[in-house]
């Protein structure tokens, strides 16, 4: 049996009938662990003897009839921002952060509460300041799709979704600030969720950006994303895991024209527009129009928006010592929020407020915003080992996902097809803010009117 094809959804099912074993379903994502973590490299620590411990425990609860919760027995993966006790938290940096950072906050304990079985600590960019996967402390994760170059995975949670690829994870833990969870998952064939900001507790996370935080999702599909999200939202009763093309009839999808197109590789726009058209086939409504406000926010992105300052404030309060040894790729912009001043600080707030009052607006006449999720396909580590390549290759991976976290959306990515690369291409759709539920319901739909990603890309070759 390979695990990557069941849903967790049908694991939690033959877990409770007895018909598979918690310690059988972690034994099997270590095999495929240990076969392929020389080359791929998602994993910064890997917890596999503690893993079966807890599995074995899991087995004997569920024997005597004791359920704790949907996650429970279920192998996940966390990005190395999170606290998790008893592992060591690096955050992508040289070093150990002090241990008293390894305390659990709500989101990991309520993973815990289930007896989810924690696999792991997973790559992530240093402090999770980049959208490309790149590490030059811990090297950077092998993009799984690509089997004759080391192409990247996506970041910051680099890790993530080569975890799901590799199957030693069923579902991984990420953060998105920019598209941090999106970027990884759309370049590895994943479906990955960025939640509202302030939806899921910062508590326990290595911050980045105080301001655009947000806890976040990787699964296999969107199947496993409606399981998972609703056995971790405290507010959210369980939703369904199947959808039906039917929904798509009368859909409104907006579609905007400008600025998520821009510069887009070709081969990228064409298996998007395959899939409008498809919804349309289905019966949904296609409204183009311009969206309002991008350019504008993303001006501010580019110049350092509030993550540069807000990492800066931190590193200076908590880790002084790091930021001469941090990753050349991140200290660039780290120094560069130096010359931000505080005026400048609050004026950017201030625009990003404006702007995503205004942006907000069109979600009155439509259900849901459409766009490619990633404008270029994975580049090769090779051609961005400069600063001075790295640098526009990486504000081009970010630029369509950071639009939702500067607007204060929430949104989540679905694989689409391959580019003219036979890398994965992802979808991403955008809702308003606390639109969780029924953003996932929509992405639902679409997924069982094209299929999963299984059914989209296949498989890897690793």
């Amino acid at each position: 049996m390979d695990a990557r094809y069941l849903s967790l959804a049908e694991h939690a099912g033959r877990l409770r009938r007895r018909e598979q074993t918690a310690v059988g379903l972690v034994e099997i994502c270590t095999q495929n662990y240990v076969r392929t973590e020389s080359r791929l490299n998602a994993y910064k620590t890997w917890d596999g003897a503690r893993a079966r411990t807890i599995a074995a425990a899991v087995d004997t609860l569920l024997d005597q009839g004791v359920d704790l919760g949907p996650l429970m027995g279920l192998p996940v993966s966390i990005k190395d921002l999170y606290g998790v006790p008893g592992l060591p938290l690096f955050a992508g940096s040289d070093e150990q952060l002090p241990e008293a950072w390894q305390a659990a906050g709500p989101v990991v304990s309520q993973l815990q509460r289930q007896l989810g079985i924690v696999v792991g600590k997973t790559h992530t960019v240093e402090f999770a300041f980049g959208g490309l996967g790149v590490n030059a402390h811990w090297g950077t994760p092998f993009n799984p799709w690509s089997p004759d170059e080391h192409r990247v995975p996506g970041g910051s949670s680099s890790g993530a979704g080569v975890s799901l690829v590799q199957g030693s994870a069923l579902l991984a833990l990420g953060t998105d600030t920019a598209g941090s969870v999106r970027v990884p998952a759309s370049m590895t064939g994943q479906v990955g969720l960025k939640t509202t900001y302030g939806r899921w507790s910062l508590d326990g996370i290595v911050p980045l950006s105080s301001s655009l935080d947000t806890p976040g999702l990787l699964t296999r599909t969107v199947a496993d994303l409606a399981f998972a999200f609703s056995a971790l939202d405290a507010n959210c009763e369980a939703l369904p895991t199947q959808g039906s093309p039917r929904l798509l009839d009368g859909l409104r999808i907006g579609v905007p024209e400008n600025f998520f197109w821009d510069d887009i590789d070709r081969s990228i726009a064409e298996v998007v527009e395959t899939t409008i058209e498809r919804l349309s086939r289905a019966g949904a409504h296609i409204v183009r129009f311009k969206l309002p406000y991008c350019d504008e926010a993303y001006d501010i992105f580019r110049k350092g928006g509030l993550a540069a300052s807000e990492l800066a404030a931190y590193l200076n309060e908590h880790f002084p010592h790091k930021i001469e040894r941090l990753d050349p790729v991140v200290r660039a912009r780290v120094h560069g929020a130096e010359q931000i001043s505080s005026v400048e600080y609050l004026r950017r707030r201030s625009v990003l407020k404006r702007c995503g009052a205004g942006a907000t607006q069109p979600f009155g006449d439509i259900d849901v915003l459409l766009s490619p999720t990633v404008p270029i396909t994975p580049p090769r580590l090779a051609d961005i080992a400069e600063v001075s390549t790295y640098g526009p290759t990486n504000m081009m991976a970010l630029r369509n996902t950071v639009i939702s976290n500067l607007f204060g959306w929430c949104a989540l990515t679905m694989p689409v097809g391959f580019d003219a690369n036979r890398m994965p291409v992802g979808l991403q759709l955008m809702a308003p803010p606390q639109a969780e539920e029924r953003l996932i319901d929509i992405a639902l739909s679409i997924e069982s009117l094209i299929g999963t990603g299984f059914d989209l890309l296949g498989t890897t070759s690793i």
